[in-house]
């Protein structure tokens, strides 16, 4: 069996790709039961969330299907060309998709770095796939030790709590001071590559009311259907931020700032002095820094943004290499186990034929040395011990086998011995007949 991965994610491809791809809760299911018909001894699991579109799956090497062909069943699905998406996917197998699902689901993989919203979308993709039956023994094992290695992670680092992108620290700041900020008004003035990564990362944060105002009708218009978010004219700013909790500028002056100290003030004067977040991420600046001196008005720039995602980033290295020793601790513990599943059964026959052996010698010497029978029960328990004692000492050989010198010779090497004790146990049979 091998475990395989395709998948696209905001690496490695655009929203509008993204996007084509992606599948609600329903579609989910229905993508599940599909594949369940289509190859029914196979395991399944689909991850779709605003970032990424991820299948995992638990296949026959020999039956199928191969990475390609299940990158062609998704895009099928989908209605989309595999063709038009082929560039943009990445594929991964065994290891590769244990290290890729922990680091995911830990959120080292996230647009923002230690985002908590990922480990819940994964649960929730396991669970979709259990109520569907698709998560067989295997896929639910490497995503029950993804939970596992995601908890430590959460435990043991601050991951989660230091962001060390630009974006990422403006919406921590804006998370500070607006407890229930999926309420908040955040308005984003400017439509460029960061304006609409701030867009995301607001929306990540599951924020319902987003407003984008730019100069260029079309770009603010492609953004706000693309994100889902409403757009306005540049002449609306004033307006719109009259009414924001949030607001974000990633539009450049052309010559001077954009807002005066004494702009700021009058619209203060018709918000009634409510509490306003400016984040200025734009170079030249956009507000006057007097603008910071104005009563319930905190403006950050892009170097105070700078500063503190540097701070973060040095604070957090010992944080991120603790959380790869995990991870990498974990894929281990993993990979031993998958590599030595198909032997399980042979040591449960050997574990078996160690029992017979153990019985066979007791019963003979019960049998000719006459012992008492009340003995016999104790003998019992002492010889059950053993056998287990020499299954635990075979087990540990095994493993070490598989990890030097792989899976096919540590269950040969199990073969091997499961052959020697049921030789004992026939020339035993012989003897007593």
């Amino acid at each position: 069996m091998q475990i395989i991965l395709v998948g696209i994610n905001h690496k490695t491809a655009p929203v509008a790709v993204r996007q084509r791809l992606a599948c609600d809760k329903p579609l989910v299911c229905e993508a599940l039961d599909r594949l369940k018909a289509t190859y029914p001894l196979c395991e399944f699991v689909l991850l779709s969330t605003c970032n990424r579109v991820e299948c995992y799956a638990v296949v026959d090497k020999d039956a199928g299907p191969n990475p390609e062909e299940l990158a062609k069943w998704l895009t099928d699905f989908r209605g989309v060309g595999f063709g038009e998406i082929e560039a943009f996917l990445y594929i991964k197998t065994d290891e590769e998709v244990a290290t890729h699902l922990f680091t995911v689901t830990a959120g080292l993989d996230s647009m923002v770095i230690g985002e908590s919203q990922i480990t819940a979308q994964v649960k929730e993709s396991y669970k979709d796939a259990c109520k569907c039956q698709t998560a067989g023994k295997i896929l639910s094992r490497l995503f029950h030790e993804a939970f596992r290695t995601a908890k430590q992670i959460i435990t043991h680092t601050t991951i989660s709590t230091r962001r060390v992108s630009v974006a990422g620290v403006a919406v921590g700041l804006a998370k500070q001071l607006f407890s229930d900020i999926k309420s908040a008004k955040v308005v984003v003035a400017g439509a460029g590559q960061m304006g609409e990564l701030l867009v995301e990362h607001f929306q990540h944060e599951k924020c319902r009311d987003v407003t984008v105002v730019n100069r260029s009708e079309p770009r603010r218009c492609q953004v706000a259907e693309k994100h889902d978010i409403i757009s306005k004219p540049w002449q609306s700013l004033d307006e719109e931020m009259a009414a924001a909790n949030i607001v974000v500028s990633a539009a450049s002056a052309t010559e001077g700032y954009l807002f005066s100290q004494d702009r700021i003030k009058s619209l203060m004067a018709r918000r009634r002095n409510r509490l306003l977040l400016i984040i200025d991420i734009t170079v030249p600046r956009s507000f006057d820094p007097a603008i910071s001196r104005i009563e319930n008005v905190y403006l950050y720039s892009i170097d105070d943004l700078a500063q503190v995602a540097q701070d973060n980033i040095k604070l957090r290295q010992g944080d991120l290499e603790q959380a790869v020793e995990i991870i990498c601790n974990a894929v281990s513990v993993f990979m031993d186990w998958f590599s030595i599943r198909d032997v399980g059964p042979v040591i449960g026959e050997i574990k078996n034929a160690f029992e017979q052996i153990c019985k066979n010698e007791m019963d003979k010497f019960f049998v000719e040395s006459q012992q008492e029978a009340c003995r016999k029960e104790l003998m019992e328990v002492s010889m059950g011990r053993i056998a287990n004692k020499l299954c635990h000492c075979v087990i540990n050989n095994i493993e070490r086998l598989s990890k030097e010198h792989g899976a096919n010779e540590a269950e040969k090497f199990a073969q091997s011995i499961l052959a020697n004790a049921q030789e004992i146990i026939s020339e035993d049979n012989k003897r007593n007949q």
